[in-house]
């Protein structure tokens, strides 16, 4: 899932296909009580659709910020990446106040189930000022509305990075493995609401890992190690190794893999937190997709695989979207049922606008109102001999003889 070695790359298909994948797998996991969500990698492994667009993220952001600290300045990366701070805190409040104002219209028309509840919503509505206060301050991060708070704060993470690689490199690596210490060894996280002492679901303070492993190889600072028998045996084999151990119906049955995952969940299996297992297994996933598509990259440029290649070319724009259509899913699976056709309609209806979503995204990015229209042919300015000439050689030769 890596590619070339340079921040100012160019465009890495392979990026835009695997966090185009990790929307869709988003908006399924989002969908309340999807039986689809069975079967995605969350079920059968440690990471999941939140771990592989965090990484893509990251190699991203390398490409698209890490290039200004190199060509232009320290000073207009740190800007650039402030202004993209800027430009996500206010998708955040947006997509919050749409979704609770659809949640909180819907309610009293469907009986099934409180979906004012159902998002915690309560002690906002009740208390709003203190709540809004919060939503600004960010103090305020309610589950299902969290990972681009997460992605905010490690964004300001990047021009610190930026510094210490001037360094080493090794103190990027030790700055990044010390902070994702900490939230084992002294619960570091931050408050997300003024009426409980809950924390950060996805702790910035950990989840920046994952972050700058993706910005690690997009920048060139790490180089994917090439396609060997035996990595891709080892990768293999955890994978494989990870599946019983990550599916609970399995792990519940096993005496021993039940009491190990309680054991060690903080440091390995932990989404809070990021546990290390997460993180070996999207790096061992990355690892075997890269060898996959080794030499056939060009596969990516097939039509078919558009429409995935432009939901990841355009992330937020659907992201921001799929949270409140997957709001919007789970009522209609509520009002006509779960059978496996409503389910496959809901969900294939999903999947259809997100991709109509980021194709209008893309076209709004295109700036078609700043295209110039084909420029029109100049009629050509002919002189008055030019003009005695033409007649003359369109004369009739005995016009031009005298001749009868």
């Amino acid at each position: 899932m890596t590619a070339k070695s340079t921040p100012a790359a160019a465009r890495d298909l392979r990026i835009d296909f695997f966090r185009g994948i990790a929307m869709f797998i988003i908006f399924l996991a989002h969908v309340p009580f999807d039986s689809w969500a069975n079967y995605i990698p969350a079920r059968y492994g440690p990471s999941d659709g939140a771990d592989i667009f965090v990484f893509c993220s990251g190699f991203a952001s390398a490409i698209a910020f890490g290039s200004v600290f190199v060509k232009r300045s320290f000073l207009l990366g740190t800007a650039r990446i402030v202004f993209r701070f800027w430009q996500i805190y206010w998708t955040q409040i947006c997509l919050f106040v749409v979704t609770v104002a659809v949640v909180v219209y819907a309610n009293p028309f469907l009986d099934q189930r409180d979906y004012v509840e159902q998002l915690n919503l309560y002690p906002f509505l009740e208390d709003p000022m203190a709540g809004f206060v919060g939503l600004i301050t960010l103090s305020y991060v309610p589950n299902y509305f969290d990972i681009l708070p997460m992605y905010m704060m490690v964004l300001l993470m990047v021009p610190v990075a930026m510094a210490l690689k001037r360094l080493h490199l090794g103190a990027v690596v030790a700055a990044s493995l010390a902070l994702w210490a900490s939230t084992k060894l002294f619960g570091l996280n931050l408050p997300a609401e003024p009426w409980s002492d809950r924390q950060w679901f996805f702790n910035p303070l950990a989840w920046q890992v994952v972050f700058f492993t993706g910005f690690a190889f997009g920048a060139g600072w790490i180089r994917p190690p090439a396609p060997r028998r035996w990595l891709v045996l080892t990768a293999l084999a955890f994978v494989l190794v990870m599946i019983p151990l990550s599916h609970w119906e399995t792990v519940r049955d096993i005496g021993w893999a039940q009491a190990f995952r309680e054991l060690s969940w903080d440091w390995t299996w932990g989404k809070m937190d990021y546990g290390a297992f997460r993180w070996l297994h999207l790096v061992a996933l990355a690892y075997l997709m890269r060898c996959l598509l080794f030499g056939h990259e060009a596969i990516l440029e097939r039509p078919w695989l558009s429409p995935i290649i432009v939901v990841g070319q355009n992330a937020l724009a659907v992201f921001v979207f799929s949270i409140v259509l997957a709001r919007i899913g789970g009522m209609v699976l509520d009002a006509f049922g779960r059978d496996p056709l409503t389910t496959a309609v809901v969900n294939l209806t999903g999947f259809a606008l997100l991709v109509a979503v980021a194709r209008t995204s893309a076209w709004f990015k295109s700036n078609p109102w700043r295209r110039r229209p084909a420029a029109e042919p100049v009629p050509r300015v002919v002189e008055p001999a030019e003009h005695e000439e033409r007649a003359r050689s369109l004369r009739p030769a005995h016009a031009m003889t005298g001749s009868p």
